[in-house]
């Protein structure tokens, strides 16, 4: 057995432990009793220990060392790439500060849902403090004297830097605001109405799943408090949740859960447990969940088709016809949920998260002034007050669960899907006939020989580059929501 066969041997067997872990959160957010949450807090500790002590064997840098002489493929290099970059990486984090993480993250995610649930920051701020103090710890051990917030997002966005990201996004905020008002300005947009049965809501969302390609033979679609899609290869499981007056909260969230699970079951299967076979960053992975939602799943063609199956789950829900339901689906209006957010205004809800919590990580604010600091910026950027913390900054698990540098990826992914839709529609002209039918495959099947089945092979910006033949930017994000919400607000 070679170096290299000898070090993806082993790394096989870290990769299937850290499905079984990912496998516990989501056993933690779908089917674990309330109750359960100290056993699995530490369980989950537990398991990141094995994690930590495996990829920081002194073996695995000496079969690194060993097989870099060897001669590869460009797959093995690549192999080779991931397994330093999460040894270095790992190396740096101590062993007790990866368990502390995993133990209280767990814990949190509890303590955070019944907060929410109840309204009740203060029993929440004690836990964001902890976590919090744990992530400075690690982003500290991690930077090794760089930018600390750029070290924690170099595990959702490797290479990717928050002083270029944030010129992108400062770039889109301008015309975002001038579109968000011009289209507010403008007709009211028409409202469904119900009932709508969750039984209904859920049937009408395994059906998308399926339409948009979702394999059901290797996954599964359930309710959680905040939708997401969990595992990769053969068992990725997605989740969504319903609201009896809010059809699009279930559909939506499915589809874009979809694009994050056909993302990773389209994967080469050669890849299978090993490090190219999950989606190589969270931006290229959000640009999926949003060409399928977005570009795909609201336009005009695709709700056309839409509007009769709804018809036939809901019968007459207050809409008269293919028209005033793409203005609906598209509709633009007050609300504080960023799931919830039309494309216009969902990355001004991204750039408030990654300002903040930038100032979290670096020290400049305070865990216990993050609700009148969100509460602030958020009237400033949306034009009312936030009216609960529901609402506000206890909407969202991410920060409960330590997920510092995540955010900014979700408006990276937006802007990687405007550049992805532009060459889709290049390579398939008459996609929209196919939408008007219901027939999504000539669009995923182009998603999925440009973009998923390669993994990890690529670096995030060169995959995106290749797949569009031209370098990522802002420009066909917003050309094409300019286009869209100025034709709706006419």
């Amino acid at each position: 057995m070679s170096n290299f066969d000898a070090l993806m041997a082993y790394q096989r067997e870290t990769e299937a432990l850290s499905q079984v872990a990912g496998r516990l959160s989501w056993d933690q957010e779908t089917m674990m009793p309330r109750g359960a949450a100290p056993q699995r807090s530490e369980e989950s500790g537990a398991m990141q220990s094995v994690l930590h002590a495996r990829r920081t064997d002194p073996r695995v840098a000496e079969w690194l060392h060993a097989a870099e002489s060897e001669t590869l493929s460009q797959a093995g290099e690549a192999q080779l790439r991931h397994i330093r970059r999460g040894l270095e990486r790992a190396q740096k984090v101590p062993a007790d500060l990866a368990a502390r993480i995993a133990r209280k993250t767990a814990l949190a995610q509890g303590i955070w849902a019944e907060a929410r649930t109840e309204e009740d920051p203060a029993s929440f701020l004690p836990t964001l403090e902890e976590v919090v103090a744990l992530r400075r710890e690690e982003a500290s051990a991690l930077a090794d004297g760089g930018d600390a917030y750029d070290a924690l997002l170099d595990d959702y966005e490797p290479g990717a830097k928050a002083a270029e990201l944030e010129a992108m996004f400062t770039a889109m905020r301008p015309g975002l605001v001038t579109l968000r008002e011009a289209v507010l300005a403008g007709p009211t947009p028409p409202a469904v109405t119900g009932p709508f049965p969750p039984q209904a809501q859920m049937k009408l969302a395994r059906m998308l799943a399926k339409t948009f390609g979702y394999d059901m033979t290797r996954g599964r679609l359930d309710k959680a408090v905040h939708p997401f899609s969990s595992g990769s290869g053969l068992d990725v499981r997605i989740t969504t949740r319903t609201s009896d007056d809010d059809p699009f909260n279930c559909l939506y969230s499915t589809v874009h859960e979809v694009g994050h699970a056909c993302y990773e079951q389209s994967i080469d299967g050669a890849y299978l447990l090993t490090p190219l076979g999950s989606g190589v960053s969270m931006g290229v992975h959000e640009s999926q969940s949003c060409i399928y939602e977005n570009q795909l799943g609201r336009s005009r063609a695709f709700t056309d088709w839409l509007y009769g199956e709804m018809r036939d789950a809901f019968g007459d829900f207050g809409i008269a016809d293919e028209g005033e339901f793409y203005r609906a689906v598209n509709a633009l209006q007050r609300g504080f949920i960023r799931t919830e957010a039309d494309e216009v205004q969902y990355n001004l809800h991204i750039l408030l998260r990654f300002d903040l919590e930038r100032a979290l990580i670096s020290g400049d604010l305070a865990p216990a002034d993050l609700e009148e600091a969100w509460n602030t910026r958020f009237e400033a950027d949306f034009g009312y007050a936030v009216d609960k913390p529901s609402n506000g900054f206890l909407q969202d698990v991410h920060w409960s669960v330590g997920l510092f540098g995540y955010f900014p990826t979700y408006t990276l992914g937006n802007l990687y899907a405007g550049c992805l839709h532009r060459a889709l529609r290049e390579a398939v002209p008459s996609l929209d006939d196919y939408l008007a039918q219901g027939e999504l495959a000539p669009a995923t099947d182009w998603l999925r020989e440009n973009v998923q089945q390669h993994g990890g092979l690529y670096e995030p910006r060169a995959l995106v580059t290749r797949a569009c033949g031209f370098e990522p930017s802002e420009a066909p994000l917003m050309a094409y929501l300019k286009e869209k919400f100025e034709g709706l607000a006419a």
